[in-house]
């Protein structure tokens, strides 16, 4: 083969193990040679309308086997693969759609509607015509370092940027989580992380497919479903974000439900509460948080195994061929361990933003180093701890507060169920905190008596000047705080109102 990009995976799989089962959703499973069979007819399809190398596949709809099959027929063809987010508006997505302009758009049944709008005119191609008769794609080179995947980093918020991905960073990636995590061919992993973000794709499926395990597609996350079917189809492992990890420990079949089967669950994309970790420790299982981004691949840091459970709030150590330095704040580079902006360079760092040149000259610095904009605690055994972002950092009399620490103390105490601080605007100190508090069912507490448990626990700079209690916190589709929303809803309220609605 000439292809040497993640599009021929299933076929150079299917050499190996063409009877294993690749890919399985509800009742239906296809083997590696039935995969690749469908992933070949999808690209001759997808040639015959058109689609050329270098041209872009969008892709919106739930988890399914289909996704897959459409991000490997677009890596056939030298096409770029871009998955889009399924909680956007048409609006939002008529952006990113005029933004990357692809060749066609794969949808599944229930965006009918909203790609209608979103791609009016465009070429779209219904999950439910597939699949295309049996075809042959053309001949096509696909290197390395030809571009494999876009993801947009935002989207729900300001304008999103596409990062690049190249076949040569899908690949390393997965050599990189394989470092780590001791995924075998007989594995059977859950896919229940959305399929638009890179860790859906990154953490676990493809580097499952790689050793020729089975990946179970989740349309979409249900935490009661997941409980039941682990013990069904004895998982081995999946991939989640903390308030994945927090809404199975909370739901009522947790208790009782059959986790044996686990031996890996890995999540990243946040902080996770201690009390979380310790929930899923105490039944047993081994979670391994990672750190990474869409322009990583999104690997950085994982922890293994050996360590995780005496760090439950560690992001663990560097992935094998990736390296770190921090940024110190006068932009000199310094080596760890120690404190400062996290610099990442390695064969699965991106080579850049769609049509966003200066952003991403901005987005390096000397000689390839990528700026992540978090602040890291790399420690001497090189267990490394996500101090925040640096954008989230507020400055209260010239002393620098990060929210995530504040957050962390505020959820270890009984009431709170979740929280996020930001920074508001103080005429005397510059900035202040702001506490957004979810309260567990049935707790009571004011924002008098929250200062008052932070007091003695926190640095009197950094107990937050107001609280807001609200009912949840608005989050990506990913689980990540929605900042930027809190920032917009947040006011500095007056010295005689306290915040408590």
């Amino acid at each position: 083969m000439t292809d040497h990009g993640v599009g021929s995976w299933p076929a150079r799989r299917a050499r190996i193990t063409p009877d294993a089962v690749a890919l399985r959703q509800a009742e239906r499973a296809l083997t590696y040679a039935e995969l690749a069979g469908r992933v070949d007819a999808l690209a001759a399809g997808l040639a015959d309308r058109g689609v050329r190398r270098g041209d872009r596949v969008a892709y919106l709809g739930a988890n399914d086997i289909a996704t897959f099959e459409t991000f490997f027929a677009a890596g056939r063809l030298g096409a770029i693969f871009v998955p889009l987010n399924t909680r956007l508006t048409a609006v939002e997505l008529g952006g990113l759609l005029a933004d990357c302009a692809p060749a066609v758009l794969v949808h599944g049944p229930e965006a009918a509607d909203v790609v209608a709008v979103a791609f009016p005119g465009g070429r779209l191609v219904p999950i439910t015509d597939l699949p295309f008769p049996a075809g042959s794609p053309p001949a096509t080179v696909v290197g390395l370092d030809d571009p494999a995947l876009l993801l947009y980093t935002s989207g729900t918020t300001g304008r999103a940027k596409g990062a690049v991905l190249t076949h040569g960073n899908l690949t390393w990636n997965t050599m990189n989580q394989l470092a780590h995590v001791d995924i075998l061919s007989t594995d059977v992993v859950l896919c229940t992380a959305p399929l638009f973000h890179v860790t859906g794709l990154g953490q676990v499926s493809l580097p499952a497919l790689f050793k020729g395990g089975t990946v179970v597609v989740a349309p979409r996350f249900d935490p009661g479903w997941m409980l039941d079917v682990i013990p069904e189809l004895r998982i081995k492992g999946f991939s989640a974000v903390p308030t994945m990890l927090q809404m199975l420990c909370d739901h009522p079949q947790w208790a009782d439900a059959d986790l044996s089967s686990l031996r890996y669950v890995i999540y990243g994309g946040s902080t996770i509460q201690e009390r979380v970790a310790n929930s899923w420790l105490a039944r047993g299982v081994q979670v391994l948080q990672g750190y990474g981004m869409t322009e990583a691949a999104p690997g950085v840091f994982m922890a293994t195994p050996a360590g995780a459970a005496q760090r439950p709030m560690s992001a663990g150590v560097t992935h094998f061929f990736t390296d770190v330095e921090l940024l110190a704040p006068d932009g000199t580079r310094q080596p760890v361990p120690g404190t400062g902006e996290l610099l990442v360079r390695g064969p699965n760092v991106f080579t850049g933003y769609w049509n966003r040149p200066e952003d991403t000259a901005a987005s390096f610095v000397d000689g390839g180093w990528f700026r992540t904009g978090d602040v890291v605690r790399v420690d001497a055994d090189g267990w490394t701890y996500v101090v925040d972002r640096v954008k989230d950092m507020i400055i209260s009399g010239g002393e620098n507060i990060y929210p995530a620490e504040v957050e962390a103390v505020i959820n270890q105490l009984p009431e709170v169920e979740d929280c996020a601080v930001v920074a508001v605007p103080d005429q005397r100190w510059g900035e202040v905190g702001l506490a957004f508090v979810v309260l567990r069912p049935g707790a009571e507490l004011d924002d008098e008596a929250l200062r008052t448990q932070l007091d003695g626990r926190l640095a009197r700079y950094k107990i937050p000047r107001y609280v807001r209690f609200v009912t949840d916190l608005p989050r990506t589709a990913t689980g990540k705080v929605r900042r930027a929303d809190l920032r917009a809803a947040a006011r500095p309220p007056s010295h005689e109102q306290k915040e408590t609605a």
